[in-house]
């Protein structure tokens, strides 16, 4: 991904994404295994976990995404909430991201350093998290408060949708899920009446964005047509 203004020092910063993995009744702890070891395969410099991570309450799933905590980036692993979550207990799953080691981003931004460059990585609560608490409310605003201003920007919100409300705050790059790439031939057809993109990357409401396939799959245990992924994202300087 070209990125405009990116200091030489993170030219080739790699981020490994996942997301959603719903971890649930037919992705169990053997898939969050596996998951783990593919990211970390990677040798990554952070890691993204970008929503729908699971499938049920943090009471019945503890056991089966404990490997997760096995994840492994050289400046983190970064987790912000999607749309399942919500469905879940969002603030309990939050909670127990952070107890696997992950840096939960709820409208929060970090930054990375390489001696006096910098680089700036933010997350946004899922776009339906207002919907159950006002302190859900992703706001892109609020993220990037603070942040060094000549520092691109990584964001990682659930759904591209998000890249609407993103308005006059700058994003240099957003990652993004929850389209499943159409998961089973037709529907990415029907993922268009929501989304406004199915998959890869596009420019969105002048936000760079790149929508995952997912790494996981939801409702039936199949896909047809697009694969599951676990992507890595490559960091370079525009030309």
């Amino acid at each position: 991904m070209p990125i405009v203004g990116l200091p030489a020092a993170f030219d080739g910063y790699r981020i490994a994404q996942i997301t959603d993995v719903h971890i649930g009744e037919t992705l169990t702890r053997a898939f969050a295994e596996q998951v783990t070891q593919t990211v970390n395969s990677l040798n990554a410099d952070a890691v993204a976990v970008t929503g729908d991570l699971i499938d049920g309450s943090v009471a019945k799933l503890r056991d089966e995404v404990a490997p997760l905590a096995g994840l492994r980036g050289r400046d983190g692993v970064f987790y912000v909430t999607g749309n399942h979550e919500y469905y879940h207990g969002g603030s309990s799953w939050e909670a127990e991201g952070a107890r696997l080691g992950m840096t939960v981003l709820h409208n929060q931004h970090v930054v990375i350093e390489r001696g006096d460059a910098k680089l700036v990585i933010g997350g946004v609560p899922d776009v339906e998290g207002g919907r159950f608490s006002a302190q859900h409310e992703p706001n892109a605003a609020a993220t990037f408060a603070g942040a060094p201003p000549d520092a691109p920007r990584v964001l990682l919100a659930h759904q591209p949708r998000f890249a609407k409300r993103v308005k006059g705050t700058r994003v240099d790059l957003m990652l993004s899920g929850h389209t499943h790439g159409g998961q089973i031939f037709p529907f990415m057809f029907f993922v268009k009446l929501q989304q406004p993109v199915i998959g890869g990357f596009a420019t969105l409401w002048g936000v760079p964005t790149y929508t995952s396939n997912g790494t996981g799959y939801w409702g039936p245990p199949f896909r047809i047509g697009p694969r599951g992924e676990v992507t890595c994202v490559t960091l370079v300087r525009a030309v």
